[in-house]
């Protein structure tokens, strides 16, 4: 029998040096949060929620949301948005949303086979929802023939990284509620939409009559960590055991509530989401004179959409990984984080001004 080699450390199995536009999701844990689980660690603390950790996670998200709000952490922005809308629907309800919302385009059917729900996504030109638009689809109560369209779920800010005012929210969500209906907002960008306004995330949520939010972390800086705040107790059936059953429900929470409140404890939030947004408007101005490049839509949080030629895009691609957002029509998406740099931004600018004919 041969004898086993000796355990080796974990080997660096990455670049660290290198940088792209692809995703807020492709950045590293914010040194302050790695901090915090430091903190975390260490001892034995009953598991499942029941730690010190998640209760103060209660107070930091009421301080924000008011004194009903209450926090149920959990794993991806998936399982947040489907736990959301599982705590809202009853069975024959349908959920309204833009065509373009991330729970309609990016999560791989999870909303309709793992939550069980169904989505009526309306198109729209900018990703935003209206009154008439949502008038289209809220119709048919009473009907057994036809789901009720009892859920309105909005994303703020929206995957064409377009904000909502929050008098279109207050117009949006009153007309909802007109209807009957209860409101979710995915909140993943939540926070760069609240620097972007310049107002608090109860004006654009709590104040208005939001139900359920689905309030980011992972794009922020966090090492897996979400969570769904319920803003109203009583537009919502069992939290502890939807949770559970779509599997979202950590043993060791010590450790996702602690990013959580590093975050949303403290004005990291609001650092990291203004750093993102001013990195995006820096790269937008540098590339908005550049001949060939055409920027889309104006930014107004941490996206850039724009359309360059495909031979320049593939050869900036080389040292500056980005996706397209539309092939057919060769319009690109860059995103900045929280620790873009002006150097990444203007070194990317360069590229591209490098790449072009």
């Amino acid at each position: 029998m041969s004898t086993p080699s000796p355990l080796q450390p974990l080997q660096r199995l990455h670049d660290p040096s290198s940088r792209g536009f692809a995703s807020d999701n492709a950045s590293g844990v914010h040194p302050q949060v790695l901090a915090a689980l430091a903190v975390a660690n260490g001892g034995h603390v009953t598991s499942y929620g029941a730690d010190p950790y998640t209760a103060r996670l209660q107070e930091v998200m009421q301080g924000h949301f008011g004194a009903a709000a209450q926090t149920y952490p959990v794993f991806t922005g998936t399982g947040a948005n489907v736990v959301s809308l599982m705590l809202l629907a009853r069975p024959w309800d349908a959920v309204i949303c833009a065509e373009t919302a991330h729970l309609n385009t990016d999560e791989c059917g999870a909303p309709e086979k793992m939550g069980g729900l169904k989505l009526v996504p309306i198109p729209t030109p900018d990703g935003k929802l209206t009154p008439a638009l949502l008038d289209t689809k809220a119709h048919g109560y009473g009907v057994e023939h036809h789901a009720q369209p009892r859920i309105l779920s909005i994303t703020q800010s929206t995957e064409l990284g377009s904000l909502y005012t929050v008098a279109e929210l207050r117009a949006l969500i009153g007309r909802a509620k007109e209807h009957d209906m209860v409101v979710h907002v995915d909140g993943t960008r939540l926070g760069n939409a609240a620097v972007a306004l310049g107002v608090p995330m109860s004006a654009m949520t709590t104040d208005l009559g939001v139900d359920v939010i689905s309030l980011g972390g992972t794009k922020n800086g966090l090492l897996g960590a979400e969570a769904v705040v319920v803003l109203n107790p009583d537009a919502v059936a069992g939290p502890l055991y939807v949770r559970k059953l779509a599997m979202q429900l950590a043993s060791k929470m010590r450790f996702v509530s602690a990013q959580l409140i590093a975050l949303y404890g403290t004005d990291l939030w609001v650092a990291s989401a203004a750093h993102a947004n001013a990195m995006a408007a820096r790269l937008a101005a540098g590339v908005r004179d550049l001949p060939g490049v055409r920027l889309t839509r104006e930014p107004e949080v941490n996206a850039v959409f724009a359309t360059l030629p495909r031979e320049a895009a593939e050869r900036v691609r080389e040292r500056y990984f980005f996706y397209d957002w539309d092939a057919a029509t060769g319009e690109v998406r860059w995103m900045c984080g929280f620790d873009t740099t002006e150097a990444d931004v203007d070194g990317f600018v360069a590229a591209i001004r490098d790449a072009l004919p």
